[in-house]
């Protein structure tokens, strides 16, 4: 029997998302024509080094590009059928937090100082819900127990400072999660931290989001920490996509020479003797970036055809058809294993 069974569309859609930002050196485009789907309950892992268009496409996602400096230049945004970037901007505003939410990389920064953890907490019940501030205590007090936080009834009332790395990464959890979105955005959420309390941040997000049928979109530069947790990864190479598909396809046959370094950096995966081997040269400067791949000055596999074209996304040989590369030499890449 034919199977007729219709897939559900995803509820995130970008396409061709565009970002650029003014400069003393002139016009940078951060991310450039970015295009991925995110479905109901899945986590898709956005992968790349500093200053690859990682957080700036999160920023934009949020509607948080800072102006004037920076603008979405192009491209659309649909979160569950509705264009994000034609909406008013006080329609905006009112969907972070209750239908997309982020957890920034630096929760010192993010939190403030002066203000007890409780307060900042139960703020948003206050000001989005209507809460009294006995309901919102409560309600913080709830939120810091389900993250984890000991004695929540009593460190309600502590201030950021008062809590280790870790607790406070919890506490920006809490809040990112108190109004129940239906996508959570984790921008590098490990970061600065070892690698006992990364492995608890991680479990602790994969059973929130289970518990929750939420979506996550975890930004981060170590493909070790989305292991356990991804459905899909992205990679980003100067503002643009390089490769993306199902975590296994592309842990198993990469085929884009950048992902290959990157999972060089993995000492589980970088052979019996834990040998690291880090990538050739340095990322580019996007203000100068000529055509062609970006990635050519430190590729191994470049030749003339890399600098003449850049390269779209397309198959990887031998593997689904989900699973993409931006290389000219993609099975070549896949050939080198």
């Amino acid at each position: 029997m034919e199977n007729t069974a219709v897939q559900a569309p995803p509820l995130l859609s970008v396409r061709d998302l565009t970002v650029r930002f003014r400069t003393r050196g002139g016009l940078i485009t951060p991310v450039d024509g970015v295009s991925f789907d995110l479905a109901e309950g899945e986590t898709l892992a956005v992968l790349g080094e500093t200053g690859s268009g990682k957080s700036v496409t999160a920023q934009a996602l949020m509607g948080l590009v800072p102006r004037p400096a920076g603008e979405v230049a192009g491209g659309e945004i649909r979160f569950a059928g509705t264009d994000l970037l034609a909406e008013p901007a006080a329609d905006r505003r009112r969907r972070n937090g209750t239908e997309l939410a982020m957890i920034f990389q630096d929760p010192l920064s993010s939190l403030n100082p002066v203000f007890r953890v409780g307060t900042q907490i139960g703020e948003l019940f206050r000001r989005r819900r209507g809460a009294s501030r006995a309901e919102a205590r409560r309600k913080a007090i709830e939120l810091m127990e389900r993250v984890g936080i000991p004695a929540a009834a009593r460190r309600v009332d502590d201030f950021p400072h008062q809590f280790s790395g870790g607790m406070r990464q919890r506490v920006m959890i809490a809040m990112a999660l108190a109004l129940q979105p239906r996508v959570l955005i984790a921008d590098e959420p490990t970061t600065a931290l070892d690698v006992t309390v990364q492995a608890q941040i991680m479990s602790l997000l994969a059973g929130l989001q289970a518990e929750h049928r939420m979506s996550m979109i975890l930004i981060t530069h170590d493909l070790g920490v989305v292991a356990g947790v991804a459905d899909r990864v992205m990679i980003m190479y100067a503002g643009r996509v390089v490769e993306t598909g199902g975590l296994r396809e592309v842990y198993e046959t990469a085929g884009h020479p950048y992902t290959r370094g990157l999972m060089a950096s993995i000492p589980e995966l970088s052979g019996p003797r834990g040998r690291l081997t880090p990538i050739p040269g340095a990322p580019p400067d996007l203000t100068r970036l000529a055509g062609g791949c970006a990635f050519r000055p430190r590729c191994t596999f470049a030749t003339e055809v890399c600098a003449a074209e850049r390269p779209a996304l397309r198959p990887v040989p031998t593997r689904p058809v989900e699973h993409r590369a931006a290389c000219h030499h993609a099975e070549e890449v896949v050939a080198h294993g």
